[in-house]
């Protein structure tokens, strides 16, 4: 059973030392604990530090190109070392590695195939009291979203087993959070949240600048991934309420046309405006069909893709698949 921690950098010479010293060599269950380090363009002497201090692989891009980019690729690359269990924490010491544990025991347990840590903002001092209250508000919005109960969907403290790390793909550069939270849920793997510590604050966060940021990066991400999972819908009821609109103008139209003669005249923008939201109504429910066809054809390459990814990895790897680990259990 190999573990491998993922750690994402920029620039994280003063923050890194003490996260790669947080993170636990012995777990219970795991037979190996290995560490990858993500150089997402680093300037500093993040790399020195990571090869001094003893991690084991170096994923190094040239320039910056995302949180999202370099997590996926992260992925990409832990699985390609043979990884059962993947954990994703960041460089900055936010989050308490001797939590790791705690954090991948659901796994190990075949209780689920996602662990998201529960920082459980509300209790966080550095934390405003707007960030709070949106931190809450969004993990609800994006929980009712998923059809899945996430306290804390900003948590970038995640474990995931191998299984579900080749079924997730990541369709962002800014961030995979929200992502994969609606993906987990539109695809039916199983998601945990355990509580878990933080470190003191020791830097600010160059994911975003400002909370307006965040705010407005998260919104576009969220109706993005989700339109993906349910564009019919969506534009079905855009196109509805639009063509509804339309045809009760249309309908006062015909009331003045027929019972006020004399200001029929007076009306015909009423008529005007009420072809257009017709129309739009018509053509918001033909692109809800399309996408929805587009959207098909992206599952069906998904799988594709999943199954080559179990195709290249050769041999079961000793977690083999949750489910149906689940179901044999059920059935013994």
């Amino acid at each position: 059973m190999k573990l491998i921690v993922q750690i994402p950098c920029l620039n994280e010479e003063e923050t890194l030392p003490a996260t790669l010293r947080d993170i636990p060599r012995e777990i219970d269950g795991v037979s190996k604990v290995e560490i990858l380090v993500i150089d997402d363009g680093c300037t500093d002497r993040t790399v020195e530090i990571s090869r001094e201090m003893g991690v084991e692989h170096i994923l190094r891009f040239p320039a910056n190109r995302g949180l999202g980019y370099a997590f996926a690729a992260g992925i990409d690359r832990c699985l390609e070392l043979g990884a059962d269990i993947i954990v994703n924490t960041d460089g900055d010491n936010q989050y308490c590695g001797a939590d790791i544990p705690n954090l991948v025991k659901p796994i190990l347990n075949f209780e689920a195939d996602i662990v998201i840590g529960d920082r459980q903002p509300e209790k966080i001092a550095h934390f405003s009291w707007a960030k709070k209250k949106l931190q809450k508000l969004g993990s609800r919005v994006v929980s009712r979203l998923a059809g899945v109960a996430v306290p804390d969907v900003a948590s970038g403290f995640r474990a995931y087993s191998r299984e579900a790390a080749m079924r997730l793909t990541c369709s962002t550069d800014f961030d995979h959070t929200v992502d994969h939270v609606i993906q987990a849920g539109r695809r039916h793997i199983i998601t945990r949240s355990v509580p878990i510590r933080t470190n003191e604050k020791l830097r600010e966060s160059r994911l975003f600048s400002n909370i307006g940021v965040f705010v407005t990066r998260s919104l576009g991400v969220m109706i993005r991934v989700y339109s993906s999972y349910r564009a019919m819908k969506i534009f079905s009821v855009a196109g509805l309420i639009t063509a509804s609109m339309g045809f009760l103008i249309g309908l006062r139209f015909l009331y003045y046309f027929f019972f006020d003669p004399a200001s029929r005249d007076l009306h015909v923008q009423s008529l005007i405006l009420a072809s257009i939201l017709l129309l739009a109504g018509f053509q918001m429910i033909l692109t809800g069909i399309v996408a929805d066809l587009i959207n098909s054809n992206r599952s069906l390459l998904e799988d594709l893709s999943y199954r080559q990814r179990r195709d290249e990895e050769g041999p079961k790897h000793e977690l083999g698949d949750p489910v149906q680990v689940r179901r044999t259990k059920q059935t013994t």
